[in-house]
């Protein structure tokens, strides 16, 4: 017997929050449920955060039910309220332009053939054409004032020195009518969404509920954390986007890599599709040969693979394995060397650097005295050769594809290098 969709989710940790669960769970054992999750164009990616909901949705799907995936071409407008501060609100032309952007993005994910095939849908489709009039009188009745400031982000904002624009507090306005608008077209009974979004999926149901006398339902998932309790989807250069042109599939490899023991087994249940089965004997590996990094392996594998397919993954193994000595650097293209050089640093270098000041530049050596002894000791290399002479050009006999070359101390220290042409 197929197990529930709300079984599996719980046993993932992806439930945080529902309108309530029993409720929930007879109207999705009542037939095929059509629910939607909406992304938010305020940056030209999405980035893993968004992964979480996307995977979300394509599980309800693959359990027989229907998804609509919503980028906000209005929402996206005006922005949803950050705890931080005001939104800069970017061109129209701009968001219209990342509407298409995360589109793409999110399509690969879902599949639109079939008895319950998905729809992407884009709100400023019927938000476009309303006026000011109708916006307040046929959807800002239904909301009050009172349930809107207590709206945790609102709350804050307005006691901050900054407080909040007309423009945010009214977000919540407007995600809900995406809600009423879905379920009026299609029939729409669920949002999914990250539990930072409850408020707004609450202002959905209310408004639904208040102007169809229908009970709508809401199911957010947690905040992803680390153990360590320091955020998740961070780097050292920044956020994990899932452009390749702003995270390399190698970046993005070698981030769920280097994920800690603790993480690894509950990544790997919300970032994968692998059975419970095969998630347990990665758990059992973790605790019993924890050296051999095969969850870690696994997840980056699957992961990277989801997200940018099997070449590009299997690009970012041979990156790993070649930058350090493990394999045939020649094999490695222009642009998975050049995710390399934007994850590790690379350099640009005038012609006629020395090895010795490569491995000061690249910072792999804090001086070029030390840079010098590591060469005289034997543990200097230029494209996983060992070098002898400190004095060593880096030249064009020592380019790889896209002119760069890699440079390493030891085992683990790797800088990739570029001079001038």
């Amino acid at each position: 017997m197929t197990e529930h969709i709300l079984d599996e989710l719980g046993w993932r940790g992806l439930i945080a929050l529902t309108t309530g669960e029993d409720e929930l769970r007879a109207a999705l054992d009542a037939g095929p449920v059509t629910l939607y999750c909406g992304f938010d164009p305020t940056a030209p990616s999405l980035h893993i955060g968004n992964l979480v909901q996307i995977l979300t949705v394509r599980r309800f799907q693959d359990a027989g039910h229907l998804p609509l995936m919503l980028v906000g071409g209005a929402t996206g407008l005006i922005g949803d309220p950050k705890m931080a501060g005001e939104r800069t609100l970017n061109p129209v032309d701009v968001v219209h332009a990342w509407v298409e952007r995360i589109r793409g993005q999110i399509e690969p994910f879902m599949r639109f053939d079939g008895d319950n095939a998905a729809r992407m849908v884009n709100n400023f489709e019927w938000t476009k054409d309303m006026s000011a009039i109708e916006l307040l009188r046929d959807v800002g009745r239904h909301f009050r004032l009172g349930t809107m400031l207590a709206k945790d982000t609102v709350a804050r904002r307005l006691s901050s020195d900054e407080g909040i624009s007309y423009t945010e507090f009214s977000y919540q306005v407007m995600q809900g009518m995406d809600f009423l608008e879905l379920y009026r077209r299609y029939g729409c009974t669920l949002q999914t969404g990250g539990s930072d979004q409850w408020g707004n999926l609450t202002s959905g149901t209310e408004l639904t509920r208040k102007a169809e006398g229908v009970s709508v339902h809401a199911l957010a998932t947690p905040l992803i954390t680390k153990a360590d309790g320091t955020k998740f989807g961070k780097t050292e250069s920044g956020t994990v986007w899932l452009d390749p042109a702003m995270t390399s599939p190698y970046a993005f490899y070698q981030f769920w890599l280097n994920q800690a023991d603790a993480d690894v087994t509950g990544y790997l249940k919300v970032f994968t599709f692998l059975s419970r089965d095969a998630i347990a004997e990665l758990e059992r590996k973790v605790a019993d040969e924890p050296f051999r990094r095969e969850a870690q392996r696994t997840l980056a594998w699957e992961v990277t693979t989801l997200v940018h397919g099997e070449v590009a993954a299997q690009g970012a193994v041979d990156a790993s394995q070649a930058l350090f000595g493990r394999g045939e650097l020649g094999s490695l293209d222009e642009a998975t060397l050049a995710g390399c050089a934007q994850e590790l640093g690379g350099v640009e270098l005038d012609t006629g650097t020395s090895i010795t000041d490569a491995l000061v530049a690249t910072g792999i050596v804090d001086s070029r005295s030390a840079a010098r002894r590591a060469v005289q000791e034997g543990g200097a290399y230029v494209n996983n050769v060992r070098v002898d002479d400190p004095e060593l050009v880096i030249g064009d006999d020592h380019s790889l594809a896209g002119g760069w070359t890699v440079i390493r101390r030891g085992k683990k220290s790797v800088g990739l290098v570029r001079t001038a042409q």
